[in-house]
């Protein structure tokens, strides 16, 4: 896997070198390969800036990790609300998301939170947004064969197994044109054997072509989610299992991390900025 050199924590690793937490969080956290996020919607610049992650990638004979994050109506309008202006657009921005994945190995993962987290929209409105995600899924795998796609699963404490997997249908997870799989636990902090567990129910469930996968977030969920089911800068946890595309575990095919470990949900800082503190506090052994 890639680690690019352009992250928040590497920023602060390298401007507070003297901070007593600096070699803990770079030892743990900054030396590891995570995913990068794609989440504004400046469609004039995102061809570049995917080519600059996944061309870097290509040079150092590694896999670069992508998310793809401006579906609109993300969600359901809570603090990562965001994202393109309406579908049309959001069309149009996946394809110049594609068009910067070259053709090279390449994992993406499409739209945290879309399918699971789609109650607030209409039923007219999910139709529409699935069929999105088909498209997007299609338009992503025929700019780039060698990409590896990703459906959003929720994770093992939200939706049964049968039921997200029926979502996932209609979204185009099942269908090898659009798709190689599902991730599950993205920002969240299900322990590994739960997701490992759930997302082969799902994958099951999913009944889609021979060899569809999973890839799990493991960023951190080491202690596990917490009792009271706070999911916001919650204390107490720590950094998962490191980032593998070798996880020995038949259907799983990567842990990855792609919530970047210290960057807020929103409760220690404005979502997805970088905290010392919550870093220090997941690294530190």
């Amino acid at each position: 896997l890639y680690r690019h050199p352009a992250s928040q924590v590497l920023d602060w690793v390298r401007d507070h070198p003297r901070d007593p937490r600096a070699e803990v969080i770079a030892d743990r956290i900054a030396d590891r390969p995570a995913a990068v996020w794609f989440a504004d919607y400046t469609p004039a610049t995102l061809t570049s800036r995917v080519r600059a992650v996944t061309s870097g990638g290509a040079a150092r004979g590694r896999v670069p990790v992508v998310v793809a994050y401006a579906i609109p109506d993300r969600d359901c309008g809570g603090a990562s609300q965001g994202g393109a202006p309406d579908l049309g657009a959001y069309d149009a921005w996946i394809e110049r998301f594609a068009a910067g994945l070259g053709s090279g190995e390449v994992v993406v993962v499409l739209e945290p939170d879309s399918i699971a987290q789609s109650d607030c929209l209409t039923a007219a409105g999910r139709a529409d947004r699935f069929a999105s995600l088909a498209r997007a899924g299609r338009v992503l795998k025929a700019a780039n064969p060698r990409a590896r796609v990703y459906y959003d699963a929720g994770h093992s404490g939200w939706r049964p197994a049968a039921e997200q997997a029926a979502l996932l249908k209609q979204a185009g997870a099942a269908s090898a044109a659009s798709s190689d799989g599902i991730f599950s636990n993205v920002s969240n902090f299900h322990t590994t054997p739960a997701e490992i567990a759930y997302d082969r129910q799902v994958l099951a469930a999913l009944d889609g072509p021979p060899g569809l996968g999973a890839v799990i977030d493991t960023s951190r969920n080491g202690n596990g989610a917490p009792p009271d089911g706070q999911w916001c800068d919650p204390a107490g946890r720590k950094i998962g299992r490191p980032p593998t595309l070798d996880t020995g575990e038949p259907e799983i095919d990567a842990y990855l991390w792609v919530k970047l470990p210290g960057e807020s949900d929103g409760c220690k800082g404005a979502p997805g900025t970088f905290s010392p503190s919550y870093a220090y506090d997941l690294a530190a052994p």
